[in-house]
């Protein structure tokens, strides 16, 4: 079967996930971590991408970054995964793959979930039980973001977003960690966009509202946005049936 064709981001915005394969851990000291970083920073120097947040679990990494061009993503997690799996193998005598497929990835298109994005992921050690505060992992950007130093993190981009004033900055960003990230980024297995993501896009395109209260709107309204997901943001008419409520047969008459 030919794997989905993965969903390239407008923005060049992406939050990436990828895990070691049948869950087995990919980091076995602090070692690792630095090499895992020290491979990010060089793949982001040669490719102009950006990385905005970032967060190492035991078996699996979080990434959240921009590329330079469009298509850039796989060239960037290319470089990354074989590297560091070569690397590793060499390190711990081992052959075969380390990583459980390819990676998944998640188009980020609408910048009001920037911040949560952030939030959710250096929260992961945090819901996990492995610290009782995140300033206390040491392997998520974090901890680059309260220092005010980048390592491989451009942490000045959201430090301006919140405020001039860096020390200010720092602090919002200190205290908007304090509150649970309720939204869910989740990736789908299967490398669709998940619900959550159409959820999303639909929402940004609506100024906020919920996607159910397209049927609230007049025709002439409604079938106008209506084309515009299917045809320019690529919701498939199941997607949105499912998201809006909206019978597909009425969708795939407006689509005529």
């Amino acid at each position: 079967m030919s794997r989905q064709k993965r969903q390239l981001s407008q923005s060049g915005l992406y939050h990436i996930i990828f895990r070691g394969i049948s869950r087995q851990n990919i980091f076995e000291e602090t070692a690792d971590y630095v090499k895992l970083k020290e491979i990010i920073k060089k793949v982001v120097k040669e490719t102009g991408a950006e990385i905005y947040a970032y967060c190492f679990m035991t078996n699996h990494v979080h990434l959240f970054l921009k590329e330079n061009s469009i298509g850039d993503i796989s060239k960037i997690m290319t470089k990354i995964l074989s590297h560091y799996a070569t690397w590793f193998n060499i390190k711990y005598l081992r052959s075969g793959a380390l990583f459980s497929n390819r990676y998944k990835s998640e188009p980020v298109e609408d910048e009001r979930y920037y911040l949560g994005l952030i939030r959710y992921i250096h929260q992961n050690p945090l819901k996990a039980g492995m610290v009782q505060s995140i300033d206390k992992y040491p392997y998520s950007s974090y901890i680059e973001y309260i220092g005010g130093t980048s390592d491989i993190t451009n942490i000045d981009f959201t430090l301006d977003m919140l405020n001039e004033n860096r020390d200010i900055a720092i602090s919002q960003f200190k205290d908007f960690h304090e509150s649970e990230e309720m939204e869910v980024f989740e990736i789908s297995e299967s490398n669709k966009r998940s619900s959550e993501a159409i959820k999303r896009i639909i929402m940004s395109e609506i100024s906020g509202d919920e996607p159910w209260k397209i049927k609230e709107y007049d025709k002439e309204k409604r079938d106008a946005l209506i084309k515009k997901l299917v045809f320019e943001k690529n919701i498939s008419k199941s997607a949105l049936e499912r998201a809006t409520g909206i019978s597909r047969g009425t969708i795939i008459r407006i689509c005529k």
